[in-house]
């Protein structure tokens, strides 16, 4: 089977998720294709038995760009088959909440004449309100890994776990959904420390709207944010300030390996919906090798 993976990335995260499950699903024989949703990024679907969307929750919803680039999904008739897509999200914390990230991409998707048959959620470390300690990365890496498998076994099946969003959970997101008028405004605020700044233009290279450029030996920031924060958490000087939001800036790559945290180490913030996520993974994990020795024994 092939299957391509269209995704929205700032820092990488969701990009990281992705070449995992790429890894899996050409190990079991298939292919998939991973393409970056960038301005000018147009969508092709012919060929495929299975398409992804891939992208990081913003603000307990989809980044703008998911939108704009579901709304120029080849539009299909009704009635015609084909049209099953897969969601992929990436968050810093497992909370319910973010299963509201889907709503509207759902929604765009079915006016088209597609249908969302499965989602993938992995949780990943934020690059904004504050910094993961390297034990939590480790063990992130770890279930998202074990994840993985799951996911596949999904993908192949052609449908898996849909998330069930109560009212209140909706009502929240679409409140929080104001963020995606206000980063625009804000991006525009966005400032370099000059006296950390060394003019190197990483800043405009990593922007996966195009929304910097470098005048004069320093970086201008547009209008055209959405709060991706690759700007400020790859500049290697930590130059960026990122205006309002300057308190919850996160600055540099994190190391994915080393020792997992163990249960009594999580970190008291969400530490119930952390440990949740962990354990479920675990035991996903285990149910999928489970049905692969008894496939092997049959």
């Amino acid at each position: 089977m092939r299957a391509v993976a269209y995704y929205f990335t700032g820092t990488g995260n969701t990009k990281r998720v992705l070449i995992k499950l790429k890894a899996e699903w050409e190990r079991r024989g298939h292919e998939m294709d991973l393409v970056r949703i960038l301005p000018d990024t147009k969508p092709s679907l012919e060929g495929y038995d299975r398409i992804i969307v891939g992208y990081p929750v913003h603000g307990f919803n989809a980044p703008t760009p998911i939108y704009k680039f579901l709304k120029i999904f080849p539009k299909l008739p009704k009635g015609e088959g084909g049209g099953e897509v897969f969601l992929l999200r990436t968050s810093g914390e497992p909370l319910k909440l973010n299963h509201a990230s889907g709503i509207v991409p759902a929604r765009i998707l079915k006016k088209r004449g597609y249908r969302v048959v499965g989602e993938f959620a992995h949780v990943m470390p934020y690059n904004i309100i504050f910094r993961h300690p390297d034990g939590m990365v480790a063990r992130m890496e770890s279930a998202s890994n074990l994840k993985i498998i799951s996911d596949a076994d999904d993908l192949e099946a052609g449908n898996g776990w849909r998330a069930k969003i109560d009212p209140f959970t909706r009502a929240f997101s679409f409140l929080v959904r104001i963020e995606h008028s206000a980063m625009p405004a804000i991006g525009r605020t966005f400032r370099v420390k000059k006296k950390l700044c060394v003019g190197c233009g990483k800043c405009e290279k990593v922007c996966p709207r195009g929304n910097i450029a470098i005048k004069d030996g320093k970086p201008k920031f547009g209008g055209h944010c959405v709060g991706c924060m690759a700007c400020a958490f790859l500049c290697p000087k930590d130059a960026v300030r990122i205006s309002l939001l300057n308190a919850w800036r996160v600055n540099g790559a994190y190391s994915f390996e080393g020792e997992p945290v163990e249960d009594r180490k999580v970190i008291r913030y969400c530490r119930r919906s952390y440990l949740r996520y962990f354990h479920e993974a675990e035991a996903q994990a285990a149910f999928s090798g489970q049905n692969s020795d008894i496939a092997n024994e049959e």
